[in-house]
């Protein structure tokens, strides 16, 4: 398990580090397109897909567990989650320090003014009291109510397609696809609610027969 961990781990940090390494190649002068012609652009969007790509992992461990039976899935779910979220962070933070070039006072203005801006935020600030809450410690302290929190996963994965969705200007092709992938899962959760649903109603109806 450990040799696992360690893997996921190192496949977690590999987009970063390949990110970090063209940073060094522009900075250095060794390579200046290596991250195009918009650099900042490209530093922005790789994390951000990173971010998304995690959230939507993450989601896909239920649906798998319960499709293959495989439990030791669970065993990644909350380190997944928590690299969604400095995907996410350091998006956000590449933002206020290269697109504001970091003039806190512009902040929220941008988010007030630009919706994709607005949404992408919201889906940020919404990670931030699931990575907190994410230690077995708060799993006691919260109890049943660690379980209602951590579900705004849900609400944070579609306003993160959303925001996705409202980047691009020309090819939708690829949020389609992401936004497609979380139809699924999402869809695949209220399918098996609703079935334990029906099962639940049927037990009650044999436990107690009519006269």
């Amino acid at each position: 398990m450990v040799a696992a961990k360690v893997f996921v781990h190192l496949v977690c940090l590999a987009p970063i580090a390949w990110l970090a390494w063209r940073v060094w190649q522009v900075l250095g002068g060794t390579n200046v397109d290596a991250l195009g012609a918009e650099p900042v652009v490209a530093i922005e969007h790789e994390l951000g897909i990173g971010a998304l790509r995690l959230l939507l992992i993450t989601l896909a461990i239920t649906p798998l567990r319960q499709l293959g039976g495989w439990t030791v899935l669970l065993r990644f779910r909350r380190m997944l989650g928590l690299y969604a979220f400095v995907y996410a962070s350091l998006h956000f933070g590449v933002w206020l320090a290269l697109d504001l070039v970091g003039d806190l006072s512009q902040v929220a203005t941008e988010i007030a003014r630009r919706p994709y801006i607005t949404v992408g935020f919201l889906a940020w600030l919404l990670l931030v009291p699931l990575a907190i809450t994410s230690t077995k410690g708060w799993m006691r302290r919260l109890g049943r109510n660690w379980s209602r929190l951590h579900k705004a996963i849900y609400a944070i994965a579609a306003l993160a397609v959303l925001h996705f969705w409202w980047i691009v200007k020309s090819d939708w092709r690829e949020p389609a696809l992401y936004a497609a992938i979380l139809a699924f899962l999402l869809g695949w959760r209220v399918w098996k609610a609703l079935g334990r649903r029906r099962a639940t109603a049927a037990a009650g109806r044999v436990a107690s027969p009519g006269p």
